[in-house]
């Protein structure tokens, strides 16, 4: 009985030692490791002033290189629909040798800036690390009609019959007319508008903090 109750006791104070040597351990892990911490952020900071991340600058060359690469840059798309009248022969002879028809034309504008047209000194750095850009002028790059969705809502003929040449005259006149629409309504403002924010975009993505567009006269036709 004596054997077993001794052996008890040794049992218990080999797991009290253990116990203790564990919690002794954790208790010095539990120190040091704010000691780690702070050793390892100085060691990054004094990495950082040694060896700070370098700021790479393209020169004005190397950004006119990279703009011109987007090349004709479009920027402003219209979808146009005009109703055309067009008509031949009106008269007192009308009914023998008239033509007359309405045309539904639909057409599309495209505008928008050639940055090909760029030059060296289109591109000028700033003291305080901005970019002064000027960007060519907006301008329409595509200006046609629809043959497969424009259609001639109506037509009336003479008794001789009609004009061959009529319809395309109308759909000639239809092309200038949703040009003219789409200049009226701002095209080449918005074209220009939206090439600066992407011109700006790419930028800055080079590492420059500001980008200011000088301004530029639009052409009115």
């Amino acid at each position: 009985m004596t054997s077993k109750l001794n052996t008890l006791i040794l049992l218990l104070i080999l797991i009290a030692l253990i116990g203790g040597g564990v919690l002794l351990v954790r208790t010095i892990e539990g120190i040091t490791q704010p000691l780690e911490d702070v050793e390892q952020t100085l060691e990054e900071q004094f990495e950082q002033i040694t060896k700070p991340t370098p700021t790479i600058v393209p020169d004005p060359i190397t950004i006119i290189r990279e703009v011109r690469s987007l090349a004709r840059l479009e920027t402003a798309s219209y979808t146009v629909e005009k109703i055309i009248t067009a008509e031949s022969r009106q008269g007192p002879f009308s009914f023998l040798f008239g033509d007359k028809l309405i045309l539904v034309a639909h057409g599309q504008v495209i505008a928008g800036v050639d940055l090909a047209k760029m030059q060296e000194d289109d591109i000028v750095l700033t003291e305080d690390g901005g970019v002064v850009v000027t960007l060519p002028p907006a301008e329409v790059f595509v200006a046609t009609l629809d043959n497969q969705q424009s259609y001639v809502f109506n037509r009336d003929t003479g008794v001789v019959g009609m004009n061959p040449a009529l319809e395309t005259e109308a759909r000639k006149s239809a092309e200038a007319e949703i040009l003219n629409a789409a200049l009226e309504d701002g095209i080449l403002e918005m074209a220009q508008r939206n090439a600066e924010i992407y011109v700006q975009h790419l930028i800055i993505t080079m590492g420059f903090r500001k980008v200011d567009f000088a301004d530029i006269a639009l052409p009115t036709e």
